[in-house]
């Protein structure tokens, strides 16, 4: 039998007294360490951040790739010197996000990209996702407009575009020179101060001159690519057609050998208004003869400068002109020229531009101031003009009626 422990007797009142529980044990000299304490304390901060961390990432990642709310694709203007908050609202506001802005904050700050978010205007995809609108924004490839300046226009004309075309900034401070700008279509983003549109197009005008300047045929009688500019001027105002432009060409070029006057209409528009480029009427018989440096009809051989701006299709058709005897081309009545080598043939094609005109009962009329006027037949010569006949030694005397005359072949300006 084991034996028990011996009952001691309590008196009563220390039986009514509750019994003393044990303290607790002494933590031991290690565990009250405070490096110990320090330590699990980091151990405890590092798993709650590890495990913030870890679902950050996954909403993070989930906000950055999941698909925008754009319905179609949008062009969206980040201004410029917008901060991040401030972009953020732009693209809240036009629907390109549906995020809080400061997620797309902190997206900013997960790809880092705060230094790299660049203004302009942006084309954002169809439900581009916000991982999307960041790098597109990052890589800075704005949206670039096509704009179009027309062959033959005046310096004064361009620089009217330019003024009236909202996509451009600031002011031209110097009219540019006439012919120093080449027609064609240019890219430019939102923005662009319209100073950098015309030295753009004044560079490539230069580069494009000297790569037409080394091609040229050296038989034709031009000593300078300024004088190249001045011939591809008129050439550019006498036709908009691409399939005649050399044969217009050759009919000055011919002239110039031959030592006859260009007798070129346009170039008394431009005596008679100079960068406004269109008179509004058709020209007088008493302009044909009013002394101008720019009257080739008064003139011997090229006026002193363009008369516009030529396209490279009129600078290439002036350096390589065609391989014809033309001296003559009169509007043939189909928007085109009939082109002649004798002023016999030229005055046959004259009379029946005379009868058709007669036919159709052109709606025009050239105004007079002192006689009938022989320079137009019925139609408008402050356009682009399609037609121009011309002859030898007609600068002696005043032009007489095409039909009338087998001596002094007048320009017919159409």
């Amino acid at each position: 039998m084991s034996e028990r422990p011996p009952i001691s007797p309590r008196s009563p009142r220390a039986a009514l007294e509750p019994e003393q529980v044990p303290p607790p044990p002494k933590r031991s000299a290690r565990a009250r360490n405070p490096f110990v304490i320090v330590g699990n304390a980091i151990i405890t901060l590092l798993i709650i951040l590890m495990i913030g961390a870890g679902t950050g990432y996954y909403y993070g990642r989930q906000a950055l790739e999941m698909p925008g709310p754009l319905q179609e694709d949008k062009i969206v203007n980040i201004p410029a010197r917008a901060g991040k908050r401030d972009i953020a609202d732009v693209l809240l506001r036009e629907g390109v996000i549906n995020v809080n802005p400061w997620a797309f904050i902190g997206g900013v700050f997960a790809l880092r990209a705060s230094s790299d978010l660049k203004p302009g205007e942006y084309s954002f995809q169809r439900n581009a996702s916000l991982r999307d609108v960041i790098a597109t924004i990052v890589e800075g490839k704005v949206v670039q407009h096509a704009v179009t300046i027309p062959e033959g226009l005046t310096s004064e004309q361009i620089v009217t575009r330019l003024t009236d075309n909202e996509i451009f900034s600031g002011s031209v401070r110097e009219m540019p020179r006439e012919g120093t700008l080449l027609p064609e279509t240019y890219k430019f983003p939102r923005g662009t101060t319209r100073e950098q549109v015309i030295q753009r197009m004044q560079q490539t005008q230069r580069r494009v001159l000297a790569e037409i300047w080394e091609r040229r045929n050296p038989d034709v009688p031009i000593r300078s690519p300024e004088q190249l500019i001045v011939l591809a001027s008129i050439i550019e105002k006498e036709t908009g057609r691409a399939d005649e432009r050399s044969r217009v060409a050759a009919v000055f070029v011919n002239r110039l050998r031959q030592k006859m006057k260009l007798q070129s209409d346009p170039t008394i528009i431009y005596g008679l208004v100079g960068g406004k480029g269109t008179l509004g009427r058709p020209i007088r018989r008493s302009e044909i003869q009013q002394p101008s440096p720019y009257n080739t009809y008064v003139i011997e051989g090229l006026p002193p400068g363009p008369i516009a701006n030529p396209g490279r299709a009129s600078l290439e058709a002036a350096a390589n002109p065609a391989r014809t005897r033309d001296l003559f081309f009169v509007a043939d009545g189909s928007g085109g020229h009939t082109f002649t080598e004798t002023y016999d043939q030229h005055q046959k094609n004259v009379v029946k531009l005379r009868a058709l005109e007669r036919q159709i009962q052109n709606d025009t009329a050239e105004p007079t101031d002192d006689g009938p006027p022989t320079t137009a037949a019925g139609g408008s010569a402050d356009t682009n003009p399609t037609a121009t006949t011309t002859r030898p030694g007609a600068a002696k005397k005043p032009p007489r009626p095409a039909a009338q005359s087998t001596a002094t072949p007048p320009v017919l300006q159409r």
